[in-house]
């Protein structure tokens, strides 16, 4: 009989864990509603008590004063007291010191000699800048062809950068977008804003700027300009920002396109370590594995490279005080962040930056920061991201019914799998693999990233519709 009450009491113990177990599980992996979200909250300086709109919208000229550019110069004239790299070391513990100095004398003797011709390539896209939430904010303007307007569908894209990058990044692929092609019924009006506390962006002036309020500034920047639904593409932040855009206000989007595809739910990761022993039950070939698996590699990899994301989250006017106030620091802290972001063949390469992106493009990258003095501003955004406010948002387990378009580039962040995807987008369209790229798609390969955009948008059911 005793035996039988221990039985009975372990097997009520064993019920009732796991029914516990249940009904935790099933709490975290649940999709939640959409959150309450304010969509006008001032971000200007002071408490804008007194604040007044001003809807205009202004045109934008970059005109870099020439003693700006001298005293640059002169800065990176001074005598380099940096520390020699370990025997046989290239770019394991760093930037090399050696290349630093070879980019600072190409960046002191060559780029900055032919600064004009530079900034001519900068004001080559047509540039404005608005008020949106007591913000200033800069943005590329490209109107699709006369040639496309004629032939194609036109539909107006919003294009989202991220950290370390900048507008430049697109400067080869808007091209493409606008003009009249023969491979797609599709052409774009593009905006390309400068993120806020970015580039030629105000930064927001009190803490609390996260992805959900960077989405609900660029979603009102472009209903100041007309556009009621739009398409979104983006990589690094302008990802998660795409993101959060396409979850807070689903009426607004079109369609979705991400170059870094990444999920951070609770069921994600469930799933992202189940999917590691069988990774071919979800995925479409084999030759595809190593873009997600091993998970425990790929977390490893992410911990060991994440160092720079730390210190921004926890610290950035620290690491800003330190940027801002040397341009050789400046140079060192984001070329080591191309470095990484070429391929592993090439990361310990000294050509590696141009090779992959060009000098000129990088140095161009390099120059924005420099310029608008956002190194700190920018740093930020990684605070704020990991905040508890925004956290509590849990906008991963927000379900968003837009058409959604996945691009995985090789040698990117491990993105999600389409099996993880769905339980945040339900309607998946479009999901590629590419066994080249990397972090930086627009800049290295602006036409795959073309060519995948666009195979996206046609298959969102457009094709049919009357053109605009």
């Amino acid at each position: 009989m005793k035996c039988l009450i221990v039985f009975g009491l372990i097997v009520a113990l064993f019920g009732a864990f796991v029914g516990y177990g249940y009904v935790v599980f099933t709490d975290l992996t649940k999709p939640l509603p959409k959150p309450e979200f304010k969509d006008n909250t001032y971000w200007g300086p002071g408490d804008g008590k007194d604040f007044v709109p001003d809807e205009k919208i202004y045109e934008f000229k970059l005109q870099v004063p020439q003693e700006e550019i001298d005293e640059l110069r002169k800065e990176l004239n001074r005598t380099l007291k940096l520390t020699d790299p370990l025997d046989g070391i290239a770019f394991e513990y760093g930037f090399n010191t050696y290349a630093l100095e070879q980019f600072v004398d190409y960046w002191r003797d060559k780029y900055l000699t032919k600064w004009d011709e530079r900034q001519e390539l900068f004001n080559s896209f047509k540039q404005y800048k608005t008020e949106i939430q007591g913000l200033n904010i800069h943005f590329i303007h490209e109107q699709a062809s006369e040639e496309a307007k004629a032939r194609k569908h036109v539909y107006p894209l919003l294009l989202l950068h991220g950290w370390p990058g900048s507008v430049r990044e697109f400067y080869d692929f808007i091209p493409m977008l606008t003009k009249d092609q023969n491979i797609t019924d599709f052409a774009f009006e593009v905006v390309a804003p400068s993120l806020v506390g970015y580039g030629w962006s105000d930064a927001a002036t009190r803490p609390g700027f996260n992805a959900a309020e960077m989405a609900t500034v660029m979603r009102n920047l472009m209903l100041r300009l007309g556009h009621k639904k739009f398409f979104v593409q983006g990589g690094d932040w302008g990802s998660i920002i795409g993101s959060n855009l396409a979850t807070l206000y689903p009426e607004n989007v079109i369609g979705y396109h991400s170059n870094m595809c990444v999920l951070h739910s609770p069921l994600a990761i469930l799933k992202g370590i189940y999917g590691s022993f069988y990774p071919e039950k979800y995925l479409p070939s084999r030759f595809f594995v190593d873009h997600h698996f091993p998970v425990w590699d790929k977390w490893l990899e992410l911990l060991k490279e994440s160092g720079y994301f730390h210190i921004q989250a926890t610290k950035p006017d620290t690491i800003g005080a330190a940027l801002t106030s040397s341009p050789v620091g400046l140079a060192s802290y984001i070329l080591e962040k191309f470095q990484t972001c070429t391929n592993p063949g090439l990361q310990q390469d000294f050509g590696a930056i141009v090779t992959v992106f060009g000098l000129e493009a990088v140095l161009d990258n390099l120059m924005v920061y420099y310029l608008t003095n956002s190194a700190t501003t920018a740093a930020r955004f990684y605070l704020e991201n990991v905040s508890k406010t925004y956290r509590d948002l849990q906008l991963d387990r927000v379900q968003s019914p837009v058409p959604m378009g996945c691009a995985r580039f090789r040698f990117d962040l491990p993105s999600v799998t389409d099996w993880q995807l769905r339980d945040k987008f339900p309607n998946l369209k479009h999901s590629m693999y590419f066994q080249q790229g990397s972090h930086f798609a627009a800049l290295e390969m602006p036409a795959m990233l073309y060519n995948d955009f666009t195979a996206f948008a046609g298959k969102i059911g457009l094709h049919d519709e009357e053109k605009k």
